[in-house]
């Protein structure tokens, strides 16, 4: 299915590849059948391996994870070794024979055929020096671009409810799975974002072995009958940030949002009798003991399909057989427990920062997300996917919601509609040479007169950390409210800092008071940077920008009477040059990004500017909130 020629060049389009330091392992190379060939579009981490040897894949427990995880689609075109003192030829060789074996097992690729399969290998003593099967490399610069142009989405669902009569030692979904190529079957297919109307295939359309393209199709049938004509056509956006997880998450919502079909599938479970009739009951003697279990089952998967590719053959070949894999997985899941309890199962799918596609876990939802098994359920899938294991990124809250076509036309993750990260329309500081050291993901600006609550002259620390939680809530490392002035003075009552009579107060509150309600309310642990002088704040930007590299969080100054936002530093480790990228909460006005920016109350401040004036007093001792993030995932 390729639609290029063959070409004898890597192309890489993933951004790193999964290497830890000092630790041997296998990775599987993912690409496509709709790339050209020797296309890496990700790796994921073989994690499920023999006890005796981290390079010998337990293929069985592998193929079911890969399986679940990866879109319809995608496929595991090779493998990458990472060991040490490695013969490359002898190693490559056995990457190779892993993902064969690997493909036989997952896509029941028994005869492979001419399709060759990429070896690749690391040597832990130069970690940097990656050598392939093919000499020949190129990186993508635009990976996105290259994906969402080429393909689109298929979202398929069906809601499914499953009288299971079984005995006890032997549930079965074949007939459940079968009724997928009924000719009865409707699929209903419509564009997330509405640029073309809905069509209509039935069953008995969807049986086929075509994979007619645009040249193939006649022209009358051409229009509807692609994946195309439901993928938007929309130039590229540019306007995005370098930071890696505002960019990925901003980007990939817009390349979604462009290109997902939406394909709700339709069970008749009545039918039409040929000619009139009597009901008839049938009678089956059971000849052991037999239940009645009934299963409900929301099947959701995504598929990636090329835009030429004709929609009968995407929902054929790839979309009906993603929901029947995702049956049986389901069915693996939740057979141990059958007798027990009613398991209820629920597919989610993610966009992890670094990935270039969405994946698909099934969670359990009996259970809560603190409970011991889904922690290393999310563990075991953070190590797999190369995440870091200090960032909540595959919870239920970070899932992708589908929002309602109707009412909207993109894919998007629930927030609230507060204005968020000003800074990322702001010019650059002017700092010459500089390395700029930036907050890390979303939050929400909040400033005095907010909500109707007039705090001027005594808010800015309450707004501040207002802010700070909402970076809190927006990276999903709580679900709890973005607390009220009230709120706050209440848990600092509760702890026993402050008197009954502190609450509905307008007394001030400093990065003490803020560190004990982010630990009562958040469970975060804050640092205190103290500085005797504002004078001693620029000595103190190496320090802030490790804060914004390794923890990422928005941080509060106070000093004097007044307390700032501060999202990032900007310095120059040869000059001691610098700025700090200030969001000002003593703002008073509407939530108008542009007015924001231009009036300066977020941007970058020079400790001393042009004119030679101070931004940090030099009379005034200053505490600096840092907070840190918890090591969840």
């Amino acid at each position: 299915m390729v639609t290029e020629n063959q070409d004898p060049t890597i192309r890489i389009l993933c951004r790193r590849l999964q290497i830890i330091k000092n630790e041997s392992g296998l990775q599987w190379l993912i690409g496509s059948p709709f790339f050209p060939h020797y296309t890496i579009i990700s790796t994921f981490r073989c994690i499920q391996t023999t006890p005796s040897n981290p390079l010998s894949p337990d293929f069985s427990k592998e193929s079911d994870d890969i399986r679940t995880l990866l879109p319809k689609g995608f496929e595991v075109i090779g493998a990458l070794i990472v060991g040490k003192d490695c013969n490359f030829e002898k190693v490559a060789g056995e990457a190779i024979n892993s993902a064969c074996n690997l493909r036989k097992s997952v896509f029941s690729d028994a005869n492979l055929g001419n399709l060759e399969l990429i070896g690749a290998v690391v040597d832990l003593n130069n970690a940097n020096d990656v050598r392939f099967s093919v000499s020949s490399i190129v990186y993508e610069d635009n990976p996105e671009k290259f994906v969402w142009e080429r393909g689109c989405l298929l979202h398929c669902a069906l809601h499914v409810k499953l009288p299971l009569y079984y005995q006890p030692s032997n549930p079965n979904a074949e007939a459940v799975a079968s009724k997928f190529r009924d000719p009865q079957v409707t699929c209903l297919i419509e564009a997330l974002n509405e640029t073309s109307g809905a069509i209509v295939r039935r069953g008995s359309e969807l049986n086929t072995d075509s994979s007619s393209s645009s040249s193939e199709l006649k022209d009358s049938d051409t229009k509807a009958s692609l994946c195309s004509h439901f993928s938007s056509r929309s130039k590229d956006i540019t306007s995005f940030s370098s930071i890696e997880e505002v960019y990925f998450t901003s980007k990939f919502k817009y390349y979604y949002s462009q290109s997902a079909i939406n394909l709700s599938f339709l069970l008749n479970k009545s039918t039409n009798s040929v000619k009139p009739s009597a009901p008839i009951t049938e009678y089956y003697p059971a000849t052991q003991e037999t239940e009645l279990l009934v299963i409900g089952h929301k099947l959701e998967v995504f598929c990636y399909a090329a835009k030429d590719l004709s929609l009968v053959y995407g929902i054929s070949k790839l979309g009906i057989p993603a929901l029947v894999d995702q049956l049986h997985s389901m069915r693996k899941v939740i057979m141990p427990d059958l007798l027990k309890r009613n398991p209820e199962l629920h597919p989610y799918h993610f966009l992890p920062p670094g990935i270039l596609h969405p994946i698909t876990v099934l969670y359990e939802l009996s259970y809560g997300e603190t409970e011991l098994k889904q922690v290393e359920t999310r563990r075991s899938l953070h190590l797999r996917l190369g995440l870091p294991f200090d960032r909540p990124l595959l919870r239920i809250s970070n899932a992708i919601d589908l929002v309602g076509k109707k009412n909207s036309s993109s894919l998007v993750q629930k927030g609230s509609s507060f204005l968020k990260d000003v800074h990322l329309a702001i010019p650059s500081s002017g700092v010459s040479g500089d390395v700029a050291s930036l907050v890390l993901g979303s939050y929400e600006y909040y400033h005095y007169l907010h909500e109707g609550l007039d705090d001027s002259g005594w808010g800015c620390a309450y707004r501040s950390l207002q802010t700070i939680i909402s970076w809190f809530k927006l990276q999903k490392y709580t679900s709890i409210d973005v607390p009220s002035h009230m709120a706050i003075q209440q848990a600092l009552v509760e702890i026993g800092d402050k008197y009954p009579s502190f609450i509905g107060s307008r007394e001030w509150i400093g990065a003490i008071e803020l560190s004990f309600v982010l630990d009562k309310l958040l469970g975060v642990s804050c640092k205190i940077m103290n500085v005797r002088s504002g004078a001693e704040l620029p000595e103190k930007c190496r320090e802030l920008a490790l804060h914004f590299e390794n923890q990422g969080t928005p941080i509060m100054i106070g000093g004097g009477v007044l307390a700032y936002t501060l999202l990032g530093v900007d310095y120059n480790d040869a000059s001691g040059d610098c700025a700090f990228l200030i969001l000002d909460p003593h703002y008073t006005g509407s939530d108008d990004s542009k007015k924001i920016v231009n009036a300066g109350w977020c941007g970058w401040k020079k400790a001393v500017d042009s004119k030679g004036n101070h931004f940090f007093l030099h009379d005034k001792f200053y505490n600096l909130l840092l907070p840190q993030r918890p090591n969840m995932v």
